[in-house]
């Protein structure tokens, strides 16, 4: 297996070449068990390369690596051992993404919802999908939980050979920003993928607007360009479509509500129940609400003419989500007033979801919200602005600190609310404090965690649901 690696990565130099097996491979010394070919891989705090000896003492066989090391094992020097990564997993796992069909979804916000639907979508076409995204991971029979939205290319990888092995022939991925500037998605062959929107986050990576949207692009843009859906709503998607279509590479629908979108919806409505529209001969009923929640529905039904799936199974498929954990979704415990509970943690997500939740009654608006730590600094006080123009009274409280002071971050975001808002570090205390104050008509929205179960302070993750957190309110209201 080893001489079929080499080919694969084409080494400048391979040294110790005595013949050995490999089981396996690995990046992370952790994981490496007898017969493993492991990864020394430059990172942010430690370098592979120092990890060398530990990974043999644990049974590894050969490494790859970017400079040769005095170690008794086969060596492949390669330029990058990131970049060699996907190559050798999509070699080492016999290419999964050659037999199993990949519909993917790329973009700021929307990934998880539209990965949701087209799930529901391949499930009712009979193609048995897979789904890899930021709530959970489904290999066959099983539901795994996401420890992060894009896997590293060995895990991925090793994912969709899982399953195929486990029934599946399809899957609908989420794919990162994250995944695509760091190679995960290297090698992974989509056979429809979806852009949804772009606006700012993810800056601590990309560092400029322009390498996220680069970062985005070239998942379009590879090799064998895969056919794309692209939403033409706002500028980064007019964009992206224009580049695309000067390509005339690969097949291309462009989706939204613009006037020229192709794929736009008609009669529509939207109330409290849900949203119904027809759009390329697809009527569409579906029980998510909210404007947003109907561009995700767009993109879902131009993957789906992308895949050649039947009208009426795209729309059965849409019908079948009745929901997404975490987004827009909605704690009901017989109270006078609604509480919604989502992942917003954009500026532009926050204002499509404060939007939606206008509509759903006829009382305030009240916002709990915060900003996570080690992310994205700028975005704070543009999520601040949002809420203070868009809810009737505003709650700043912790996300995730991490590793940073909370109150730090919350006068980040008070740079934009203003000074006519609450503050209070204590999320469950704030939250309790909002759903109290609620009156029969209002909308509680508690905002940037979702389906998180965990709340990151100082680096020690305590259980933590805002769900839960809600019930727990409400029934304190008894």
């Amino acid at each position: 297996m080893l001489d079929a690696l080499i080919r694969a990565l084409a080494p400048s130099e391979v040294t110790g070449g005595r013949p050995v097996e490999i089981s396996d491979l690995a990046y992370d010394t952790r994981t490496v068990v007898s017969g493993t070919l492991f990864f020394c891989v430059r990172g942010e705090r430690v370098d592979g390369h120092d990890l060398a000896w530990e990974a043999i003492e644990r049974g590894a066989t050969a490494l790859v690596v970017e400079r040769a090391l005095d170690v008794d094992v086969p060596q492949l020097l390669v330029p990058s051992t990131r970049d060699a990564m996907p190559i050798a997993a999509d070699a080492f796992f016999g290419e999964p993404t050659k037999e199993l069909e990949l519909a993917g979804v790329t973009g700021t916000n929307g990934k998880t919802t539209t990965t949701f639907l087209l799930r529901g979508i391949l499930e009712a076409a009979g193609r048995r999908p897979g789904l890899v995204g930021t709530v959970e991971w489904e290999i066959g029979d099983e539901t795994r939980a996401a420890p992060f939205t894009t896997p590293e290319a060995i895990d991925l990888q090793r994912l969709f050979r899982e399953m195929l092995d486990g029934g599946n022939r399809s899957a609908a991925v989420e794919a990162s920003s994250h995944g695509s500037a760091l190679g995960r998605l290297d090698r992974v062959r989509f056979d429809a993928l979806v852009f949804t929107n772009l606006s700012q986050d993810h800056l601590d990576l990309h560092g400029s607007m322009e390498e996220y949207f680069d970062a985005k692009r070239r998942l379009f843009t590879t090799a064998a360009p895969p056919p794309a859906a692209v939403c033409v709503d706002d500028e980064w998607g007019r964009r992206l479509a224009h580049d695309l279509a000067d390509l005339h590479r690969a097949p291309l629908i462009t989706f939204g509500f613009a006037e020229d979108a192709e794929v736009r919806p008609a009669e529509l409505s939207i109330d409290r129940s849900g949203s119904g529209f027809s759009a390329a001969g697809v009527e569409v009923e579906t029980a998510l609400r909210g404007r947003f929640n109907v561009a995700n529905a767009l993109g879902a039904v131009a993957a789906g003419l992308l895949l050649d799936i039947e009208e009426d199974a795209i729309a059965r498929g849409i019908a079948s989500v009745p929901g997404v954990p975490g987004r827009f979704e909605t704690i009901d415990e017989g109270q006078g007033f609604t509480i919604v509970v989502d992942y917003a943690h954009t500026p532009d997500s926050l204002a499509s979801v404060l939007d939606a939740a206008r509509g759903l009654g006829g009382g305030r608006v009240l916002v709990v919200f915060g900003a996570g730590g080690d992310r994205d600094r700028g975005k704070r006080h543009l999520m601040g602005r949002v809420a203070a123009d868009r809810a009737d009274e505003v709650l700043v409280t912790s996300d995730n600190p991490r590793s940073e002071d909370p109150l730090a971050i919350i006068q980040d975001v008070l740079q934009g609310t203003g000074v006519d808002v609450e503050i209070d570090p204590d999320r469950r205390a704030a939250i309790h404090r909002a759903v109290s104050r609620a009156r029969d008509g209002d909308v509680v929205v508690i905002a940037g965690k979702g389906h998180e179960q965990g709340q990151d302070v100082g680096g020690v993750v305590t259980p933590f649901d805002d769900r839960e957190v809600a019930r727990e309110a409400l029934r304190g209201l008894v």
